[in-house]
């Protein structure tokens, strides 16, 4: 008969310990020696097309990479920084750096207090950085398991629902162009906020007629205006609306979402696990994003408190390589609505993982996050 020792190893090897990490980690992992090797670098990410929401309009975006070498493995992590939280690549490559002795010398089987620690030093306004460490240690963790990060939660990729592909603002020429190079997506997710919404939506419908939903980056400041527009937007086959008002306008949105028919998702007013069990006053959901959360693990805790909740969760992403898209993915099984394209956008993805097909995310088998780097 297996005892309850030999039963833990078993269920670690088997992704079940996903629920009590510090402990299986620091009683019966292999001990590792010496300090970790940690380096950091900026990349620039070159965007397809310009990406414009109600924020920012740009042609690229800057995230910032992390290795982390132990034992002849190498992790890699990103971190896209928020520019609604005031945060930039190059602060999140300084404040890394600025620990990056910490970062080596903690252990990484007791990822647990490790990554706390971490966070605690980086602070609360560091998302970027936090997640850029957290994604490379889970690698780094996977790859010395022998698994693939979801094998370690437990998760059957294949039940992943579809995702959806993005179509930024722009002119109607160009969103139609847009729409007709994402014919392989089955769902497509469009960006609002601003005058033209209508525009914007009929351009899309000249081309399809298949399901979207809408992200309005809290473009919409007056409750009756919001409304009006949910309205409409819900005789066009929008299925969901993300973040219609801004976050400081709770109740405004409380009041919206009595008043129209389709899901309300929180993205920019979640920014904390704590904030959900209010947030349920005024959302159906919440989106969360491993940038915004500060890594996979912290992420993993937001969908499970959410779940709890009883409320619907998005699993999102910033624009940024295979990387940070990759490590969300291997989450996607307990979601209600992947939005995971970032990696999609860019025409310089210095990585290979996960694929997508005709909507369906196709994660690799390898182990960590089974990513591939390409050369430059």
């Amino acid at each position: 008969m297996m005892n309850r020792r030999d039963w833990f190893k078993a269920a670690g090897a088997m992704g079940v310990g996903a629920a009590m990490p510090t402990a299986l980690f620091a009683t019966d992992a292999p001990a590792t020696g010496g300090n970790a090797v940690v380096k950091t670098e900026l990349k620039r990410l070159m965007l397809r097309h310009t990406w414009t929401t109600t924020m920012s309009s740009s042609a690229y975006r800057d995230t910032v990479h992390l290795q982390y070498q132990r034992d002849g493995i190498t992790g890699y992590g990103e971190g896209a920084p928020i520019v609604r939280y005031k945060e930039s690549s190059e602060q999140a490559k300084q404040a890394i750096d600025a620990i990056i002795d910490k970062i080596a010398a903690g252990d990484p089987w007791k990822f647990d207090k490790f990554l706390a620690e971490i966070r605690g030093l980086l602070g609360d306004h560091q998302h970027a950085a936090m997640a850029a460490v957290d994604i490379a240690i889970c690698d780094w963790l996977g790859k010395k398991l022998g698994i693939p990060l979801y094998e370690y939660f437990g998760l059957d990729p294949a039940d992943a629902p579809v995702t959806t592909f993005s179509i930024g603002i722009d002119t109607p020429e160009i969103t139609r162009q847009k729409t007709r190079e994402a014919d392989d997506f089955p769902v497509l997710k469009v960006k609002v906020g601003l005058k033209n919404d209508e525009e914007t939506i009929e351009a899309v419908r000249s081309v399809t007629k298949k399901p979207l939903r809408v992200d309005a980056n809290e473009g919409w400041t007056d409750k009756e205006e919001a409304i009006r527009k949910i309205n409409w937007l819900e005789t066009q086959g929008v299925e969901l609306i993300e973040q219609p008002m801004p976050a400081h306008m709770f109740e405004e949105t409380k009041y919206v979402r009595s008043k129209v028919h389709i899901p309300v998702i929180a993205d920019e007013a979640c920014t904390h696990a704590s904030l959900i069990p209010v947030l349920k006053e005024a959302y159906d959901g919440i989106n969360v994003k491993l940038d915004k959360s500060g890594g996979v693990m912290e992420a993993y805790r937001w969908i499970k408190f959410a779940r709890a909740m009883n409320m619907k969760v998005m699993l999102g992403c910033m624009v940024s390589s295979s990387c940070t898209v990759t490590a969300a993915a291997h989450l996607a099984a307990l979601v209600d609505y992947p939005d995971l394209d970032g990696n999609l956008l860019i025409a310089n993805d210095p990585y290979e993982g996960v694929k997508v097909q005709k909507g369906k995310l196709i994660l690799p088998s390898a182990p960590g996050l089974g990513l591939k780097l390409v050369a430059s």
